[in-house]
């Protein structure tokens, strides 16, 4: 059987905030997933303010991963305005962070972007009125193109997409409806289900459930590492 064909294994985790003083270890998990996954994904959120500090020691971290890492960026890694040094040192530890790209692992297809805000189905934010709330839903789109743009690229018959922001209201009930429309936008669920998605992964909703399916099927999972899982653990085990 060719590895096209194999089944894989994939540990899905958020929202981990890695923080500067050191109080947070996540060695023991990433040596953990390395005996049960055969590739990482982490959803965004690998920092908690986005200071290159913290990138360097998950970087450190996950010397103790063995398997493939796959990642997109969350909004907290943007905090510091400090990006471009945050990539660097994670894509320097092997991470292959994902931003509108796709990348083949293990013959799977990893397609990521963070996405953006802008609420879901009827309750989502229209593009009228203040400049500042066309540049917010003009954001929106700008991320959900670029999802297109990147599940264009995908070869693979398999495809996992990885997001911070969440693409359904499903996986983030259990958040108060007041903060719903900046926990995610349907205009990312739009765009995946013009698409065969074998699964989506996200985080960003740290009080949200598990588990949801967009308007056309995908199966959606809110893997932050608060949320209650399968597993019993921080991870989500997929296979595809």
């Amino acid at each position: 059987m060719d590895d096209q064909r194999k089944s894989v294994r994939i540990a899905a985790v958020a929202d981990l905030h890695m923080t500067e003083d050191g109080a947070k270890s996540y060695k023991d998990l990433f040596a953990e997933i390395s005996s049960v996954a055969d590739v990482l994904v982490i959803a965004g959120d690998l920092t908690d303010l986005g200071k290159p500090k913290e990138a360097e020691l998950l970087a450190s971290d996950l010397r103790h991963c063995t398997v493939p890492t796959v990642a997109v960026l969350g909004n907290h890694d943007h905090e510091s305005g400090q990006v471009e040094d945050v990539c660097r040192v994670l894509t320097d530890a092997g991470v292959k962070l994902l931003n509108g790209q796709a990348a083949e692992v293990a013959g799977v297809g990893f397609v990521g972007v963070k996405g953006f805000a802008g609420g879901f189905g009827r309750h989502m934010l229209g593009s009228f009125g203040e400049a500042a709330i066309k540049a917010m839903v003009a954001e929106s789109v700008e991320e959900s193109m670029r999802l297109e743009n990147a599940m264009r690229q995908v070869r693979s018959d398999r495809s996992l997409v990885i997001l911070h922001y969440a693409p359904i209201a499903e996986t983030v009930a259990g958040e108060p409806l007041e903060i719903y429309p900046f926990l995610g936008s349907s205009r990312l669920a739009e765009t995946i289900d013009r698409f065969r998605v074998d699964a989506v992964v996200h985080g960003h909703a740290h009080r949200g459930s598990y588990e949801g399916r967009t308007p056309g099927g995908a199966p959606v999972y809110n893997v932050a590492a608060h949320i209650e899982k399968p597993t019993g653990k921080p991870y989500a085990l997929l296979e595809l």
